[in-house]
């Protein structure tokens, strides 16, 4: 899998959705690879995006297009301060996105460990299937820009699960949480609270 975040203020969130939709309905069929994006903006006015492909090969064709140029320069009109970052090497668990999601939180920050975080992670995944069935799958994007960067984003049913099991499982209640905790800093949260869950056929 290949992952392209962008990000930015969004000056207009409204266009920045229309944008969003047109896309999905005219260049979408031409997008070949193309498995899915997450987006949505924040409460304090950020936009993210999480675009997924098959491979970082069709991710490309499909920002050479001439339709896809034209559609950015109208989507970016509602953005301010766009960054991008793109990821070649994606973790995903649970079956990673999932439009079923009612609350979407991205969270970027950095590790000085990725591989062991990854080790760490890859165990946890059936104990966290069996202990948050509320999470209904996972992403983790190493930013190709920055190394030890990364954009993690989680799927879960509705928010108010989440924040039962985020105070009834705190970061210390665990070794493999205290570790995996201990291998992040510079965390991040963007929280999208009405995520924009797109996929092919959805």
């Amino acid at each position: 899998m290949f992952i392209q975040v962008i990000q930015g203020r969004a000056v207009d969130p409204g266009g920045i959705r229309r944008a969003a939709d047109r896309w999905l309905a005219e260049l979408q069929p031409g997008a070949d690879g193309w498995l899915g994006s997450t987006a949505g903006v924040t409460d304090d006015g950020r936009f993210i995006s999480v675009v997924r492909f098959e491979s970082q090969e069709q991710a490309r064709r499909n920002s050479d297009r001439p339709e896809q140029g034209a559609w950015w320069r109208e989507m970016s009109g509602h953005l301010a301060d766009a960054v991008f970052h793109d990821s070649s090497r994606v973790h995903v668990y649970q079956g990673g996105g999932s439009d079923d999601a009612g609350f979407v939180q991205v969270i970027q920050g950095h590790t000085d460990d990725m591989e062991r975080l990854a080790t760490v992670g890859r165990a946890q995944e059936q104990v966290l299937a069996r202990q948050a069935p509320h999470i209904l799958g996972m992403t983790v994007a190493e930013h190709a820009d920055r190394p030890g960067d990364f954009t993690q984003t989680v799927y879960f049913t509705t928010e108010e699960e989440a924040r039962r099991f985020e105070r009834d499982h705190p970061a210390e209640s665990d070794a493999a949480s205290a570790e995996i905790f201990s291998l992040l800093s510079d965390l991040r949260y963007h929280d999208l609270r009405t995520p924009w869950l797109q996929s092919p056929g959805g």
